[in-house]
């Protein structure tokens, strides 16, 4: 293509020798004069490069004379590798591709009389086989005859054996989780194989037989033979891939998404990175420690946290639980288990509830309500074994390391069934700005609120916003029972469901295992683990008391992510910085830390000649200012705009249209691409919508339309327009609101003496009226 913004060669390669994973190169020769219009040369280049990868095996490497353009902009996924001055001090030559790390650029004396340096590439990229080590993996094989011995056997039990041969409620609990243990080892066998790193999954053992038949002949030199084995592989090759085409579709048919994903894993070989880390005794005992750091011993704690123990109210507790689960509520819950999740200390795995659901749901049943009976969680179900996972890919502190617990799978069932009746109880009591674990409420509602509560503030003259964007240090690893279970009692929880929390926090024993290494176990009674289910609503209960006194302050909760919004009038910051004080003062008195270094604060101020405003100060430290900060997953600069979340927004769909092009490759019908495209990449496309798409500016609209256009060309259909899911979604989410009385924009949605049009709100700015509840309304009344 050669045009008056754009001069671009495509050159299809064959080397002589490439990695297994690519199938051919494709050289994109460019050159971008330097005085056109550069968006629209790179938006013909991203349109022409869109629809060269049609071949998901392709490696394409664009590379050329640039000058001011960048091509990242249009094409987040393609990563720069020229990071070397080509002329004086400026990069004007660029090289991308997909692959991370492909080239080490180095600078070179220039060719003739050229201004421009050359740059010698160096592969740096090592190919799939070489850059992990084969795996040795030993598997359960979850077949209908095991599953069925396995049913037989429990089928055959007698539980009240072992509820007469126990003592109380902890040896019952420990036998009944021994003996199903024992027996699913019994009856499930295993299955120990040879993985390599770039296997591919449609490659049967017939086909490798195959492949060493055709090698053994070329190396005879017999050609006949060579000949005919190369024919029957290639005849094979294509059976198997028809049938994994088939295996794929039969997933796609029964909406099992994890195994889909797994095939797409195994189709494009995508393995998650995953630091190395040191493995050693002394290492896994440290993190213990430090995982430990937030329980006190009573000589420790700080006075004004010396609190007696929790004592229930003089009321006698009724005979009955105030919660009582019934045997199908078990089953069901047992039923929805995910059969690849890892099982906790006990041993007993998610895959055997989940296939012996009728045969275990009675026994467990009288073992929960025995526990709520009793007021009391059995000790195996409080044990954690704790696996560090490395935060970053280079570890400088033990702070690097996130925790991540496993606990009892039978817990987990049993936690979801009295968090159900929690929720019911503390719900209408909740603070309404509290967005998390409630019926109704989603991060989008919590992200258009505060932008709401913004942006009708900034519509008066004379007006700003500071945003205080809260960070706890171990936020659930710092609660504390004696304080937690007061709260519980305001919120209409029953006292002997306060009793069974308290059990549920406290004496609970954890370890750290660190590959074949396992520390020591301890046992704290400070925190909620973050592997267990009731934990994040515990916290919303726990900071619920935690709320903006003054209106023109206001408090935005999303569990443990805690914004603070002041709306400024004529330089008046003074109820502002109280609240900021005063959440201060809060969390000091319920042993919550704030994390100092964390907690930043954004300034948003449209006035035509803003002074420099003095800066926040939480216990003697300055608060840091920053231009852009990522709000409940959506990141929002100082003048609102969401064009740092819109790239990674295409970045992410350009990365999933892969995954497009190899089912497609594999003749999946359009009917389930369909559906894939759905699942996978319009979800990502329409993650936070309702936020940012109508604040869009036209090019930014325009990257987004052509994933959907590219799309459309793998799958060969319509699909929906950015604005259409966006319209609908709309549309939808507002007509929840107006039919909950409790959230709180509901009040914004006010009918007509007509009853049939909503009153418009009234805007006096492009981007109020442009934001959610505006539209919303006006969409519901066309």
């Amino acid at each position: 293509m050669c045009c008056s913004d754009l001069e671009v060669l495509f050159i299809n390669c064959k080397p002589f020798y490439s990695p297994r994973e690519f199938c051919s190169f494709i050289l994109v020769s460019v050159y971008i004069p330097p005085q056109v219009h550069v968006s629209s040369a790179l938006q013909k280049l991203a349109d022409l490069i869109t629809d060269t990868e049609q071949h998901p095996d392709s490696v394409l490497i664009i590379l050329g004379d640039f000058n001011k353009a960048n091509l990242s902009c249009e094409l987040p996924k393609y990563r720069q590798h020229i990071t070397c001055p080509t002329r004086d001090s400026n990069i004007l030559d660029h090289c991308y591709t997909t692959i991370k790390n492909a080239y080490h650029s180095v600078p070179r004396a220039a060719l003739g009389l050229s201004d421009h340096c050359l740059v010698h590439l160096i592969p740096t990229y090592r190919q799939k086989l070489k850059s992990a080590k084969p795996v040795l993996r030993t598997v359960k094989r979850w077949t209908n005859e095991a599953e069925q011995d396995l049913q037989a056997c429990f089928d055959l039990t007698d539980w009240s054996v072992f509820e007469s041969a126990a003592t109380d409620l902890d040896e019952l609990t420990e036998t009944v989780t021994s003996y199903i243990s024992f027996c699913e080892d019994m009856c499930i066998p295993t299955r120990t194989h040879l993985t390599y790193n770039n296997d591919k999954p449609w490659f049967t053992a017939k086909l490798r037989q195959l492949r060493q038949a055709k090698e053994d002949a070329h190396r005879k030199g017999d050609n006949v033979l060579y000949k005919q084995a190369k024919y029957t592989l290639e005849k094979e090759i294509r059976v198997a891939k028809r049938n994994y085409s088939e295996k794929i579709r039969i997933k796609f048919s029964s909406s099992d998404s994890a195994s889909v994903w797994k095939s797409l894993k195994e189709i494009t070989n995508y393995k998650t990175p995953s630091p190395s880390t040191a493995e050693n005794q002394h290492l896994a005992d440290d993190l213990n420690e430090f995982y430990c750091r937030f329980e006190k011993t009573p000589h420790t704690r700080p006075e004004h946290l010396s609190t007696q123990p929790f004592t229930p109210p003089a009321t006698p507790l009724s005979p009955t639980p105030a919660i009582q689960i019934s045997e199908d509520e078990v089953r069901q819950v047992f039923r929805k288990q995910k059969s690849r999740k890892a099982p906790g200390p006990d041993c007993v795995t998610p895959a055997c509830l989940k296939s012996c659901a009728d045969q275990l749901a009675p026994i467990f049943t009288q073992i929960f309500n025995r526990s709520l009976e009793l007021c009391e969680v059995p000790s195996c179900f409080k044990r954690s074994t704790i696996i560090p996972v490395p935060k970053k890919p280079k570890i400088t502190g033990l702070n690097d390391y996130r925790p991540v617990a496993l606990t009892s799978v039978v817990m987990k069932s049993f936690e979801r069934l009295v968090l159900a009746h929690l929720k019911d109880i503390t719900g209408p009591l909740l603070d309404p700005l509290q967005f998390a674990y409630r019926a109704n409420r989603s991060v989008d509602d919590a992200v258009n609120m505060g932008l709401h509560y913004v942006l009708q503030h900034l519509d008066r003259p004379g007006t700003y916003v500071r945003i205080l964007f809260v960070d706890f240090s171990s936020a659930f690893n710092t609660i504390i029972p004696n304080l937690l279970l007061p709260k519980l009692t305001q919120l209409s929880v029953p006292t002997s469901v306060c009793q069974w929390i308290n059990s549920f926090l406290t004496d609970r024993q954890q370890l750290v295992r660190l590959g074949k290494y396992t520390s020591s176990t301890r046992t704290i009674s400070t925190g909620a683990p973050q592997g267990c289910v009731l934990s994040p609503l515990l916290f919303s209960l726990y900071t619920n008391d935690c709320t903006s006194k003054d209106p023109s302050v206001k408090l935005l909760k999303f569990a443990d992510d805690t914004t603070l919004i002041g709306l400024i009038q004529d330089g008046d910051e003074s109820a502002y910085r109280q609240e900021v004080e005063q959440l201060a003062v809060w969390c000091s008195l319920n042993n919550l830390a704030l994390n100092t270094l964390k907690t930043v604060e954004m300034t948003v101020d449209f006035r035509r000649n803003p002074s420099a405003l003095p800066p926040l100060t939480i216990m003697d430290s300055t608060v840091t200012a920053v231009e852009s900060f990522r709000f409940l997953g959506t990141k929002i600069s100082q003048d609102l705009k969401c064009d740092t979340h819109i790239d990674s927004i295409v970045k992410k769909a350009q990365q999933r249209l892969y995954f497009l092009r190899q089912l497609r490759k594999f003749n999946l019908p359009q009917e389930l691409l369909k559906q894939f495209y759905s699942a996978i990449i319009e979800s990502v496309l329409c993650t936070s919508i309702t936020v940012w798409f109508s604040s869009a500016t036209k090019s930014d609209l325009r990257r987004l339309q052509r994933v959907v256009r590219t799309a459309e060309r793998i799958i060969g259909t319509t699909l929906p327009s950015l604005q259409e899911l966006y319209s609908s979604r709309v549309s939808k989410r507002a007509g929840r609101i107006t039919l909950d009385p409790s959230h709180p924009a509901h009040s914004l949605f006010e009918l007509l003496p007509s009853g049939r049009r909503y009153r418009a709100l009234i805007t006096r700015t492009t981007r109020h009226r442009n934001s959610f509840f505006p539209q919303a309304i006006h969409l519901m009344n066309t």
